[in-house]
C-alpha cells in the first residue's frame, strides 16, 4: 500500500500563502484522483481538491480561486498551493487518493494555522 506524507504546513497571517506537499512512497502514475482533505477542530475530515493523473482538477466551493493543486507522477509527490488564506482554512491536511475507502490509511498531516 502506498503511504504519503504531508509537509509544508506553518503558521500564516490571514491573506498569506504555503505550498504544501505530499510525499508518496510509491507509484502515484495509475492512481486517477488524488486529493488534499482538511480537518478543522470539531469537524469532519472534507476533501479541499482532488486532481487527475493527466491534471484535471475540482475543487470545494470554499477554496476556489486560492487553492491550486497539482501532482508530478515522476516524483510522486502531489502539491497544494494555498493563497489568501483565512482564518477558516486552520486545519490539519492531508492527501491520499480519491475516493480513500473505508480503511484507507492515513498519514500524520501537516497542521496548517492561520492567525494574526
Amino acid at each position: 500500500q502506498v503511504q504519503f506524507v504531508e509537509s509544508g504546513g506553518g503558521l500564516v497571517q490571514p491573506g498569506g500563502s504555503l505550498r504544501l506537499s505530499c510525499a508518496a512512497s510509491g507509484s502515484i502514475f495509475s492512481i486517477l484522483y488524488m486529493g488534499w482533505y482538511r480537518q478543522a477542530p470539531g469537524k469532519q475530515r472534507e476533501l479541499v481538491a482532488r486532481i487527475t493523473s493527466g491534471g484535471s482538477t475540482n475543487y470545494a466551493d470554499s477554496v476556489k480561486g486560492r487553492f491550486t493543486i497539482s501532482r508530478d507522477n515522476a516524483k510522486n509527490t502531489v502539491y497544494l498551493q494555498m493563497n489568501s488564506l483565512q482564518p477558516e482554512d486552520t486545519a490539519v491536511y492531508y492527501c491520499n487518493r480519491f475516493p480513500p475507502g473505508r480503511e484507507a490509511y492515513w498519514g500524520q498531516g501537516t497542521q496548517v494555522t492561520v492567525s494574526s
